[in-house]
């Protein structure tokens, strides 16, 4: 396989890091930082453009948890007044703020006591407010224009006498002796299981579903709008506050790998709910003009397809008036959920664009897509005064985690409200990232971002680990990762790309390895560390390491299996074997497409594509990270790779992680999210640093 020397760019710096203050001593991130920093999102902008709600998620370490509190910055003329306060009891755990039509109440979510609801409002006009419960809602609001009305999606309990509602398929054809005795569950149905919960119940179609509620805005008995078989979303009210709008997907519960969710309207006094989009295909994201005569949504045609941006005009009921239009035909990115622009003139959107999000526009009329956020950047949880004059978001960079911004709407004159992490990161070293571009065989230009060693001295010799992303369609970027300056910090330079098949360079790109996961982007990760290797000579080519987690960590064993590069591999909630994951995992449907059937219909397919069926290469000792509640890439996959190293004589060691489920890394317990930090940390510092020749002699001839 060729090397890419020639198509590596120009380096680029993409951040600027915050300095230490003079005469500080400086460190490099340790896995224990993570106890230190605040997550900040839920952007909520009041009405009037005069204050801004926020989350902010910090890591309660004695505890083992994360706490949640909603914070305010007080803007004047869209300028920050002094700093943002803490709004919500810091004793209670708050999240997704919410404002009232006319900026006066913020709701909120927050479980207290026996409530039945966890849906709370506090006036922001009185001082010393007390936070209340409106009668008859019982979910997140979604207030009606004129303030009148409150809309909301809301599962109803199932009550069952023994506490285990839905744990018995009601079309069983096994009879159950004792249920008072019997505490299994009885499963019939496909989807009984989603990840981290299992099973989810027997025969989920049986088992209540989230549905469509209505309330006066002073309380009073909820009126269902809705009975479906499935779950509805998505709410919106059109202008007039007579029609809600929301979507559902017929086929939730269906086996079939197909897009079929509709966009549907209900009166707000009832009545049968009308579908106003048709299958085949998905429609979702209703959005209603300011004026209410048009309705923005996202389209796609078939599973896998592009997803565009709709416009249609429509009557107050929402009874389409023309043709739908197609605002993104020539645009290769993929459009988020849409926002009006106040004027009604324009329509907003996020999406990620290479290694960057940002916020976009376009003419209602039609025309070409416009950016509206610019930099080396992740912008996120856009919000919006009903002016239009002032929005708010998040924004992190490779170097440095969220943080809250407020803007104009054209984004200029930025400002950042928050500056939580600011402490911590003042005597901590991050190196830059630094974007490496390289072509392959077929032309493609592959993008990457390379971290150096904290401490870096040109001239010495240090290790690499290649990191390899989730997905397979997730996408590294201008994001703050701890992971990265953890292994900078430990000596390590880090290589991130985006291989084909990640989101963000158009669908093309995004869905080029499909029917050929590993075998084609095999060939950009290798090339791509050749790029490493010319760009920077400092790298020792006989000590690069592997890593990844989900299709990451499925890529790290195959390429420890099919190449000898590397010296030494940690792979995390990994998939060794095709054909048995399809059978085990709550997802199935995702291969049956990417694969082009299941394993009887693609035998070759499966087995080819599997790992495991090169596992007699493998000679990079290897550490297996896996959790014990994950149904998305479930144990056996981990088990089958260890065992099969273990009897082959690789070096390996296989940790377990008990109540965690996929998201160990992002959303696990904080105490074991940090081990496993450490453990990947130290088992690449033993093999690539402190004992690199232990590696190559302990590797099975």
């Amino acid at each position: 396989m060729r090397t890419a020397q020639a198509g590596i760019a120009t380096t680029i710096l993409l951040c600027v890091l915050i300095p230490a203050p003079a005469g500080a001593q400086t460190r490099g991130v340790e896995p224990a930082d993570y106890y230190r920093m605040t997550f900040p999102g839920d952007v909520a902008v009041s009405p009037a453009g005069d204050l801004v709600a926020f989350v902010a998620t910090t890591i309660l370490e004695e505890e083992n948890r994360r706490h949640r509190e909603i914070w305010i910055q007080r803007l004047e003329e869209g300028q920050p007044v002094g700093g943002p306060r803490r709004f919500s009891d810091p004793t209670r755990e708050s999240s997704s703020p919410s404002w009232s039509p006319d900026g006066t109440v913020i709701s909120f979510q927050s479980e207290r006591g026996d409530e039945r609801s966890s849906t709370w409002f506090v006036p922001v006009t009185a001082p010393g407010g007390e936070a209340y419960r409106i009668d008859g809602v019982n979910g997140p609001p979604t207030w009606s224009p004129d303030g009148q009305w409150i809309a909301y999606t809301w599962t109803e309990d199932q009550e069952d006498e023994n506490g285990r509602a839905g744990w018995i398929a009601p079309n069983a054809i096994t009879t159950t002796l004792d249920r008072e005795r019997f505490d299994g569950r009885v499963i019939t149905h496909f989807h009984y299981k989603s990840d981290g919960i299992l099973p989810l119940q027997a025969d989920p179609p049986s088992t209540p579903k989230q549905q469509l509620y209505v309330v006066p805005s002073e309380g009073g008995a909820p009126r269902k709008l809705t009975d479906f078989p499935v779950d509805v979303g998505q709410v919106t009210w059109s202008s007039d506050s007579e029609t809600i709008f929301f979507s559902a997907d017929p086929g939730q519960f269906e086996p079939e790998v197909e897009v079929i969710r509709d966009i549907y309207t209900v009166s707000r006094a009832g009545g049968e709910p009308r579908a106003i989009t048709s299958n085949p295909g998905s429609e979702s994201n209703p959005a209603v003009s300011p004026d209410g005569g048009s309705l923005a949504y996202v389209s796609t045609a078939v599973y896998g397809g592009e997803e565009e941006l709709m416009v249609v005009a429509v009557d107050p009921d929402g009874t389409f008036r023309g043709e739908p239009r197609n605002l993104t035909p020539d645009w290769r990115l993929t459009p988020g959920a849409p926002a009006w622009t106040s004027d009604g003139r324009a329509i907003r959107f996020e999406a990620s664009i290479g290694g960057n999000s940002h916020l976009f526009e376009v003419a209602a009329s039609g025309g070409e897509v416009r950016q509206v956020t610019m930099g080396d950047r992740r912008v996120a949880s856009v919000s919006t005064s009903k002016d239009g004059r002032v929005m708010a978001y998040t924004s992190t960079d490779a170097a440095t985690p969220a943080e809250v911004y407020v803007a104009r709407t054209d984004g200029t004159g930025e400002h950042r409200i928050s500056s939580f992490n600011d402490s911590w990161l003042a005597g901590v070293t991050r190196m830059p990232a630094e974007r490496l571009t390289w072509t392959v065989a077929d032309g493609t230009e592959i993008e990457g971002w390379v971290v150096k060693p904290a401490g870096y001295e040109p001239g010495q010799r240090y290790p690499m680990v290649l990191k390899i992303h989730g997905g397979p369609h997730g996408a590294y970027g201008n994001t703050f990762f701890q992971t990265f300056h953890v292994l900078s910090a430990s000596g390590f330079f880090v290589l991130y790309p985006n291989p084909r098949g990640s989101a963000g360079y158009g669908h093309d790109f995004e869905y080029a390895t499909r029917g050929n996961w590993h075998v084609m982007d095999e060939e950009d990760f290798l090339t791509g560390v050749d790029a490493a290797l010319a760009k920077y000579p400092d790298i020792d080519p006989d000590r690069l390491g592997v890593s990844g987690g989900s299709y990451g960590g499925v890529s790290t064993n195959w390429l420890t299996a099919r190449s000898d590069r590397f010296a030494a591999a940690v792979t995390s909630r990994s998939i060794s074997n095709w054909y048995s994951w399809w059978g085990t995992s709550d997802i199935p449907n995702m291969t049956e497409f990417e694969f082009y059937g299941p394993p009887w219909e693609q035998r070759e397919l499966y087995d080819r594509l599997s790992p495991l069926s090169y596992v007699e290469n493998v000679t990079a000792p290897t550490l297996i990270i896996h959790s014990e509640q994950d149904w998305r890439t479930p144990m056996a996959d981990a088990e089958q790779w260890f065992m099969s190293l273990k009897k082959l004589g690789v070096p390996v060691e296989f940790v377990r992680y008990p109540r965690s489920s996929h998201g160990l890394s992002r959303t696990g317990e904080p105490w074991l999210l940090v081990d496993r930090l450490e453990r990947l940390r130290s088992w690449f510092v033993h093999w690539l640093i402190d004992n690199p020749a232990g590696a190559a002699d302990e590797r099975p001839d």
